[in-house]
């Protein structure tokens, strides 16, 4: 690592910050949390208690956490000896932009200044910043439960710096994460780009009474999801050409594909096809209405808890 962190700073306590901060402080970093919620402590507590036994099962010594996790009043207050910040905010442009001209200026200079933004490049909202402090600013976008889910998405701006870049891929590693750095900056990035794609078919196939809800939900998680979860979608594709490879799947099946490429849909999104998207809400309302959010995100956490076991010890096994 080229340098030690030990400060962090949670910039906005909505879901993925709370999640951070427990992440931070498991990994032996001291937090402070900043949000202009009134039920903060509240929020923190719930946080730590619901998150820290998801931690433990993964071998992580979760031992006096709520010691390392503080309360700061404000902004100024919580980036004040951070080396790294982790901002959480609104997915609004000009909010980012006062609020980061905030961090550059209240942040020591040697801090780190990223953002989970899920959409909005780190360029769009640091325009107006010095080159030494756009330099340090950079957008580390997880996915929902970050203290859970191990990619991150490193993605520098036009004028980060690369000390900037490796120091991302250095904290987010020594914390346990899987940085993937993409050197290109394009709206929503790479993880929602593609959910989003898939996103947008299976809201078309719901509408079209091609499937329901449940079952479009059962088709990905007993294929593709599975499958996913351990090769990805090149490797996954390479391996079904069989010894031919990728090639040979191009060459010999790429064309009734690209045919089904064709016939791809766009789900009802004008005012005139409103009742189409309605019915579509209301599909996925009763099929996972009557449990609640808790409920529903306790048994997903459960289950990618199993799916990260299960690959830690197929990894052992192979090496």
């Amino acid at each position: 690592m080229n340098r030690a962190f030990r400060t962090a700073a949670v910039v906005g306590a909505g879901t993925i910050g709370l999640s951070w901060a427990t992440l931070f402080a498991t990994h032996g970093l001291t937090v402070r949390v900043t949000d202009p919620r009134p039920d903060l402590a509240e929020a923190v507590d719930e946080a730590l208690a619901t998150y820290a036994p998801h931690l433990a099962a993964r071998g992580l010594d979760v031992t006096g956490l709520a010691d390392r996790v503080h309360l700061a009043a404000d902004v100024t207050e919580a980036v004040r000896d951070a080396d790294v910040v982790q901002e959480n905010g609104p997915e609004r442009v000009e909010f980012k932009k006062d609020l980061f001209a905030t961090l550059a200026r209240e942040a020591p200079d040697h801090t780190l200044l990223l953002s989970s933004s899920s959409a909005i490049p780190s360029t769009a909202f640091t325009g107006e910043l010095s080159d030494e402090d756009a330099a340090r600013v950079l957008i580390g976008h997880p996915f929902n439960p970050p203290h859970l889910v191990p990619l991150v998405e490193v993605v520098p701006g036009i004028r980060t710096g690369e000390d900037a870049v490796l120091d991302a891929v250095d904290f987010y590693t020594s914390v346990g994460r899987t940085p993937v750095v993409e050197r290109k900056e394009i709206p929503g990035f790479v993880g929602n780009r593609l959910q989003n794609a898939l996103s947008r078919e299976a809201a078309y196939l719901v509408q079209e009474g091609v499937v329901t809800p449940e079952d479009l939900d059962k088709v990905v998680i007993n294929s593709l999801g599975l499958r996913w979860a351990t090769v990805g979608p090149f490797l996954g594709a390479h391996l079904g050409g069989g010894p031919g490879g990728y090639r040979h799947l191009v060459e010999h099946i790429g064309t009734s594909m690209r045919r089904t490429d064709a016939g791809l849909g766009t789900p009802s999104q004008n005012e005139e096809e409103e009742q189409a998207q309605e019915r579509l809400i209301e599909a996925v309302e009763k099929a996972y209405g009557s449990s609640t959010y808790s409920e529903l995100t306790g048994t997903r956490d459960r289950r990618q808890l199993a799916v990260l076991a299960a690959l830690d010890s197929a990894d052992k096994e192979e090496n």
